[in-house]
């Protein structure tokens, strides 16, 4: 499943956008504080809301998902003035069916003011499916503090929705989390953006599935490590704690075996991704998969992104987030996989590709030349001179 568009009304940086035509790789630009990463919460927020509480140690769902972003008070696009319903809405195409979801709420304006459904729907191939509030909710509105697609006694009819929104990835991966674990300790962060469980998934992944990964993952590293041989997995003979393990070529015949924590940055955060690209088929968010990385490996990206893509059963869509010039210099990347967002007094917009622009393209041009140099700040120069 995919998504081919998203449509978000008051939605923190965005008080409305909507990007269509969306595609199975996707690069997000824009300044800081544009709302990148925001955009990516979007989806995430669908995630949290279609995890039934039994399925996080903190709960799930509607309730839990705005707490957990800090209430209405920091969701709600400070442009938002008589109108302040929140609204996702996302269109999804599998295989042979085509999908919309949308989901509004707000505060219920009361005293302890719990988020209510204002409007929840469900379509099928052009067929509704759900269509909220109904006459239950109005004799009910309890049940209007909850999202159907949370429950799944009564989302047997689009329960490939919520399986898809659940199984939603969000990968910032930080290195030293994996290599300093001992030492930090302390419990896993609820959906482990930061990769904090990333060697206790691999261990998670069955024995044929996994050591097939990970040659894979060897071979594309024999470009870019070529003195790091024979990848493999390995579980700690006393703690039983899992490993990933290396055997780095040098003077002796023999090599040395070195586990994660001696691994590079660069090297763990390229690991990540190419793992995180093989598992599954849901919806992958990367945030910029671009730091510790060098640049060679970081120009030939997209194209790796790509292969995989190419290469798996099943195709998993990519979101990625970047301020870099030189991953999107590969000029295979149209400007149709890049969101452009801009800043504007009334809420972050997607800028389009003027007709100057699509002439530098057509020329020869790439996006990270044309379209990322135009989000460039203007008085970045007198920076030095403002200190």
């Amino acid at each position: 499943m995919k998504i081919r568009s998203l449509k978000l009304k008051n939605w923190m940086n965005y008080q409305s956008l909507k990007a269509n035509e969306l595609r199975d790789r996707m690069f997000i630009i824009g300044p800081n504080a544009s709302g990148k990463s925001n955009l990516l919460d979007a989806l995430r927020f669908l995630r949290d809301v279609a995890l039934p509480a039994g399925m996080k140690p903190s709960g799930g769902g509607l309730q839990k998902a705005v707490t957990d972003r800090g209430g209405l008070s920091k969701l709600r696009c400070l442009n938002a003035k008589n109108d302040t319903e929140i609204l996702v809405q996302v269109e999804l195409n599998d295989d042979n069916n085509h999908w919309e979801y949308r989901l509004g709420f707000k505060g219920e304006g009361k005293a302890n003011n719990r988020i209510i459904v204002t409007q929840e729907y469900v379509k099928k191939n052009g067929t509704e499916l759900l269509s909220r509030p109904n006459n239950e909710d109005k004799i009910d509105r309890e049940r209007l503090t909850q999202s159907f697609l949370e429950l799944t006694n009564a989302n047997a009819g689009f329960r490939p929705l919520s399986h898809f929104f659940s199984e939603t990835t969000y990968l910032h991966l930080v290195p030293q989390l994996l290599k300093f674990a001992n030492l930090i300790g302390g419990n896993t962060i609820e959906n482990d953006p930061f990769g904090q469980g990333f060697l206790q998934r691999i261990s998670a992944t069955g024995e044929k599935t996994r050591d097939a990964r990970l040659r894979r993952i060897q071979k594309a590293l024999d470009a870019v490590v070529p003195q790091f041989k024979d990848l493999r997995f390995k579980k700690d003979e006393i703690t039983g704690q899992p490993h990933i393990e290396a055997n780095f070529a040098h003077w002796r015949p023999t090599g040395a075996w070195q586990r994660e924590s001696q691994f590079s940055d660069g090297t763990l955060r390229l690991i990540g991704l190419l793992w995180s690209l093989m598992e599954g088929s849901s919806l992958l968010l990367l945030e910029e998969p671009e730091l510790s990385l060098n640049e060679e490996i970081v120009r030939h990206m997209p194209r790796l992104i790509q292969q995989i893509q190419k290469n798996s059963k099943y195709v998993r869509q990519v979101f990625i987030t970047t301020h870099s010039e030189t991953m999107l210099s590969d000029r295979s990347i149209p400007a149709e996989e890049v969101i452009r967002l801009a800043p504007d007094v009334k809420g972050t917009q997607i800028k389009a590709t003027d007709k100057q622009e699509k002439f530098m393209l057509s020329s020869g041009l790439s996006v990270g030349e044309v379209l990322l140099r135009s989000i460039k700040p203007k008085n970045i120069d007198q920076l030095e001179l403002s200190l």
